[in-house]
């Protein structure tokens, strides 16, 4: 009987704590007991199943694919939202309004921000953030070359301008255009003073936001004229390049795919991408799904926000799965 006792004696515990919203300190002082012994008999009540923990995701959530995908990739971090429907234009619109509340709400003071400039997604993102009332970050970095179509060109530049001025930092523009003519081309405008102070922060950022894009670029980028001509990403696709961050390539493995093209783009390489602490992609959409599995492989990124069709068709769920995490 000592035993049924004992249990007896942790479940009161465990119902002032849990039911009454007693303190340990209040429940110690009622019961004559120590604090730490009030502590050790609430994990006793776990450990004996007397408590048992379960969290119900609310409606519009989707906690077991964003597990599935944490799990799968080895993220840090995977938001899934919800969306009517599996249209690309839907599913930027939703992606960027989660992509702002996570930067809201995560940033860090100091943050030296890097952002991809040549992206529809982040400009959503953007269009959804609250001025921060006090400045957090301390620079935001332009990570591919801003100069093209001026038409389009402008999208860049405003994209990275408006980002400083949300967040408090110093907008830091890549005043070159993301594809050098040629390798001599590259070196000459790297040779440019403003050129080369931005990328040399390249090394100083502590949070990147990304997009994610298959070989065929996407329409922003297609016309500011930052792009290979149809026979060199034929090349690329050649050498079995399934997807690309900032004109960078991998293959269906998430290997990097290098080819000469490499020596004319002017942007942050793959391997300065991964040396970044925290990197956070924006993507979804039914033509993107193997650029984002490939792109995860690659070790180059820490978080995704995605869509709930696209999550359920990288981790195999079905698309409305939401559920309960239990028994934690």
């Amino acid at each position: 009987m000592s035993r049924i006792n004992e249990l007896r004696f942790i479940a009161r515990i465990a119902h002032m704590y849990y039911m009454e919203g007693k303190r340990q300190s209040a429940i110690a002082a009622q019961l004559h007991l120590s604090q730490a012994t009030v502590s050790r008999m609430l994990k006793r009540a776990h450990d004996e199943n007397i408590v048992r923990i379960s969290l119900a995701s609310p409606e519009g959530t989707y906690a077991e694919a964003e597990a599935a995908l944490r799990r799968q990739y080895g993220l840090t971090e995977a938001i899934v939202v919800d969306c009517a429907e599996d249209r690309q234009g839907a599913i930027m619109s939703r992606i960027g309004e989660a992509a702002a509340h996570f930067l809201e709400t995560t940033i860090q003071p100091g943050e030296v921000i890097g952002v991809s400039s040549w992206s529809q997604t982040i400009l959503k993102m953007i269009d959804n953030i609250h001025p921060m009332k006090q400045g957090k970050a301390r620079s935001v970095v332009q990570l591919l070359g801003g100069l093209g179509n001026p038409s389009v060109q402008k999208h860049a530049t405003q994209l990275t301008t408006r980002l400083a001025q949300l967040t408090g930092g110093e907008p830091l523009i890549l005043s070159a255009p993301g594809v050098a003519a040629s390798r001599e081309a590259k070196i000459v405008l790297l040779g440019d003073s403003y050129v080369r102070s931005t990328i040399e922060q390249f090394r100083n950022i502590s949070l990147a936001v990304v997009g994610i894009g298959a070989i065929e670029p996407s329409q922003m980028l297609a016309d500011s004229g930052n792009v290979f001509s149809e026979t060199e990403l034929a090349q690329v696709t050649a050498g079995g390049a399934v997807s690309e961050i900032s004109l960078r390539f991998f293959d269906a493995e998430g290997r990097d795919v290098k080819t000469p093209l490499d020596e004319r783009v002017i942007g942050m390489t793959t391997e300065e991408l991964r040396a970044v602490p925290r990197v956070i992609a924006l993507a979804g959409g039914q033509s993107k799904t193997a650029a984002i599995d490939a792109a995860l492989k690659s070790g180059a990124l820490d978080i995704l926000i995605t869509d709930r069709f696209t999550a359920a068709r990288l981790v195999g769920l079905p698309a409305e799965t939401q559920g309960a995490v239990a028994g934690l």
